[in-house]
C-alpha cells in the first residue's frame, strides 16, 4: 500500500518536472529570440545612421552671407565634393585638439553637423559652436535643469519633437545634434536673427548684453577661420 502510494508520487513529480522543463525551455528560447531581433535592429539603425551622414554632408555648399552680415547655408543638390570632405576632416582636427576628443568620433559628429545642417537650414559652424559652448563635446552632458547630451537639450521641453525626428534617447550624439538643430531652427524663426534665437535657445531672451549669443558666435568665428584657411591652400 505505501510503496504503491509512492511510486504513484515519483510518477507524477517526473511528468510535472518534463512540463515545466518544457515550459523553461520555450520561454528560454522566446527570449533569445527577442534579444537577437533588438540587436539585429540596433545594428541596423546604426549602420544606417553612419552611412547617411556622409552622404547628407556631401549636400553642402559654400556659404553665403545673409543681409545681416551672418552665414547662412545654401542647399544644394547631394554629389560628391572632395573640397567638403578636406573641411570637414580640417573642422574635425581642430575640434578634437582643442576639447581633446577622438578625431574618429568627432569626425561623425561634424559630419551628422553638417547634415542636420542641410536638413533644416543651418550653419553647421553655428551647430557645432553651440555643442562646443554647451557641452564641449562631451555627450553625456547633464545640467541641474535636466538639459542632457551635446547640444543640452530639456527633454521634457520637446516631446513632441523628440516623436517627430524619431529621437531614440537624447544621449545619443547623432540624435542629440538632430534634436537639438530642430530646436536651435525654431528659436532663430522666433527670434528673427541668430543672436536672438541662440538667447531663446538658452532661455535668456532678457539678457541685454546678449552673453550666450556672443560666446555661440564668438566660437563660430574661429571655426570659419579654419574653414577659410583651408580654402585658401586648396586654392593655391
Amino acid at each position: 500500500m505505501t510503496t504503491a502510494l509512492f511510486g504513484t508520487r515519483r510518477i507524477a513529480t517526473g511528468h510535472e518536472l518534463h512540463l515545466e522543463l518544457g515550459r523553461t525551455r520555450a520561454i528560454l528560447l522566446a527570449l533569445v529570440a527577442t534579444l537577437c531581433v533588438a540587436w539585429l535592429l540596433s545594428s541596423a539603425t546604426s549602420l544606417q545612421r553612419f552611412v547617411a551622414a556622409p552622404a547628407l554632408a556631401a549636400a553642402i555648399s559654400d556659404r553665403a552671407a545673409d543681409a545681416s552680415g551672418e552665414d547662412a547655408i545654401v542647399p544644394v543638390a547631394a554629389k560628391v565634393s572632395p573640397q567638403l570632405h578636406a573641411e570637414i576632416e580640417a573642422l574635425a582636427g581642430v575640434i578634437a585638439k582643442r576639447y581633446r576628443i577622438a578625431p574618429e568620433a568627432t569626425r561623425a559628429l561634424v559630419e551628422t553637423a553638417y547634415g542636420e545642417g542641410q536638413r533644416v537650414g543651418l550653419d553647421p559652424l553655428l551647430i557645432m559652436a553651440v555643442i562646443a559652448v554647451e557641452s564641449r563635446f562631451n555627450p553625456i552632458a547633464a545640467s541641474d535643469m535636466g538639459a542632457q547630451g551635446l547640444m543640452q537639450v530639456i527633454p521634457g521641453y520637446h516631446k513632441e519633437r523628440i516623436a517627430a525626428a524619431a529621437v531614440e534617447s537624447v544621449l545619443d550624439p547623432h540624435d542629440n545634434i538632430r534634436l537639438g538643430a530642430l530646436v536651435l531652427k525654431e528659436a532663430i524663426r522666433r527670434g528673427g536673427s541668430e543672436t536672438a534665437g541662440l538667447q531663446l535657445y538658452v532661455g535668456s531672451a532678457d539678457d541685454a548684453n546678449a552673453t550666450y549669443a556672443g560666446k555661440v558666435l564668438a566660437e563660430k568665428q574661429r571655426l570659419l577661420q579654419a574653414v577659410q584657411r583651408l580654402r585658401e591652400r586648396l586654392r593655391a
